[in-house]
């Protein structure tokens, strides 16, 4: 999405983590779409193919972003440092740029400087593949620019982390990169063939251990359901082992559910993938909790963990922090056993 203006011409993407979202991150968009792409289960980025950004355009949309805070700041007659922006000030200097009115990225950006501009994520959906040295000048740059930033994210792929140098990513981590949110998935091996995740169990692992060696904190996300009833023991017992070997600092649940237009969609549609009924989705979820030997927090914050008590509330916090294990496992499972306990019924998936 571009602005007419060049002085404030600048992209924002639509993807980002939702802890991520509202007005907690800038998003800035160092690549386009995904390099991989073939995820059967995935309807994202499917109508651009994917780039790499130069890192002209990269500064450019830093600059610009730059400019329009400083903009804000004069218009509101407020200290650089401390965001004190007016909503009257936004109002007028709309008015002299009405083009930036129908721009997502004006309210992102707004929103986020005054809530305190403190972290950044970098879209799209693995920005990690750029050339070290240009993902380093790009991070140097965009916190000299805006220096109240204290957590910068992205997407990351385990298989693009397993190639990389520990080198790389060390200096990468010291450019001022801190977390990485990695598509994991699933760890069975049968699984990930079966949707064309395009990496292993092992490969998994091995991006994850270099990620966390190098210093990054580490967001692991993987499916519960995404190998419907034939995959359903082992999906949730290996994807169990796997996070165990990796011990990410959080781990997030996103519920597999058959997107339409996606190869899986159409499978669902025949007959020939059976999705999981809620009951046994709480099933599976209660075999990788109770195989999870893990020292971080695992997450259910999103829509698609949607499951209900007998009493109408959630079974599991969409709190963004989640639950401490091991600390709080055995709260986990109990939680689940009383969802076990209500008659949930299947999700209309356009809910999500």
């Amino acid at each position: 999405m571009t602005l007419n203006s060049k002085a404030y011409h600048f992209e924002t993407g639509i993807y980002r983590p939702p802890s991520e979202g509202g007005s907690n991150s800038l998003l800035l968009r160092f690549t386009r779409n995904c390099p991989w792409n073939r995820c059967r289960f995935c309807a994202m980025y499917k109508t651009e193919k994917f780039k790499i950004r130069p890192l002209s355009e990269i500064k450019g949309d830093i600059d610009a972003m730059a400019a329009i805070r400083d903009e804000l700041l004069t218009l509101s007659s407020a200290d650089r440092w401390d965001y004190g922006i007016s909503r009257d000030a936004a109002v007028k200097f709309l008015g002299e740029h009405p083009e930036l009115n129908s721009h997502p990225g004006f309210a992102m950006l707004f929103n986020w400087l005054i809530s305190g501009a403190r972290t950044a994520f970098l879209q799209d959906a693995n920005s990690i593949i750029m050339k070290t040295e240009d993902l380093i000048e790009g991070l140097e740059y965009l916190r000299s620019r805006f220096p109240t930033i204290e957590r910068v994210t992205t997407y990351a792929r385990s298989r693009t982390l397993a190639q990389k140098k520990p080198e790389e990513l060390n200096a990468i981590r010291e450019a001022g990169l801190d977390r990485l949110h990695v598509g994991l998935e699933s760890g069975d091996d049968a699984v990930l063939k079966y949707v064309k995740k395009g990496v292993t169990a092992d490969g998994h692992i091995k991006g994850g251990r270099k990620a966390l060696e190098a210093g990054f904190q580490l967001s692991e996300y993987w499916m519960p359901g995404l190998g419907g009833k034939a995959f359903s023991e082992t999906h949730a017992r290996e994807t169990a082992r796997v996070l165990n070997a990796i011990n990410p600092h959080y781990i997030r649940s996103r519920p597999f559910r058959p997107l339409p237009g996606t190869p899986m969609y159409e499978e669902y549609q025949k007959g020939d993938l059976v999705f999981l009924t809620p009951q046994e989705q709480l099933q599976e979820l209660h075999i990788t909790m109770e195989a999870l030997d893990v020292t971080g927090r695992v997450c259910f914050d999103h829509a698609g963990n949607y499951w209900r008590t007998s009493r109408g509330h959630l079974v599991l916090s969409h709190d963004y922090e989640g639950y401490r294990f091991p600390e709080e496992k055995a709260k986990v499972l109990a939680l689940i056993k009383e969802g076990l306990q209500a008659d949930n019924r299947m999700p209309d998936f356009h809910e999500f």
